[in-house]
């Protein structure tokens, strides 16, 4: 039973452990706090999983490591910390100008514009978008991550969608 139990959190590891991961970093914006709070789901994962019941483990898993991302997030507003500080202020660093082909770098650029868009959105948009977008969740998957009903999903993201089609439009604007 324990050896099966075992077994079983392995296999979620790696199947989950690196899309968790990557859902982390973008949203707290930073490497070390992603690597801590997947660390910090699959602890929880682990205490909880003897409890779980439902078979979309991916969405529950997602759900647990959102969950830690909030409440790290809120420890930080208590401390008067800025969550995103280290992500803005080593993203300059993250940009090599050598050696890139020129389509490579455009698509780079276009990536970081739309990830720096992503980041002035609210929480919520930024977790539906991502969810859909990056890992290809389906409305009830990000329904159940998000404990949101269908209809709030579908008009969450459109309004998410449209917000970043806004403030992509300001941008653009300014830049020219």
């Amino acid at each position: 039973m324990k050896e099966r139990r075992r077994d079983r959190l392995d296999d979620l590891y790696r199947h989950y452990a690196r899309p968790l991961y990557y859902y982390l970093y973008k949203m707290s914006g930073s490497k070390e706090t992603a690597e801590d709070l997947t660390q910090e789901t699959f602890i929880k994962a682990t205490v909880s999983l003897s409890f779980y019941k439902q078979e979309d483990v991916r969405a529950w898993l997602f759900k647990v490591a959102r969950n830690a991302y909030l409440d790290e997030w809120r420890k930080r507003q208590r401390r008067n910390k800025i969550p995103f500080a280290g992500y803005l202020f080593s993203k300059g660093e993250m940009t090599s100008p050598y050696g890139l082909p020129e389509d490579s770098a455009l698509k780079k650029e276009s990536k970081e514009k739309v990830a720096d868009l992503m980041d002035c959105l609210p929480e919520q948009y930024r977790s539906i978008l991502y969810l859909r977008e990056f890992e290809s969740f389906s409305y009830s998957e990000i329904q159940e991550t998000l404990d949101l009903s269908e209809n709030q999903v579908k008009v969450t993201l459109h309004r998410a969608r449209k917000k970043l089609a806004q403030l992509a439009d300001e941008q653009w604007r300014d830049e020219t």
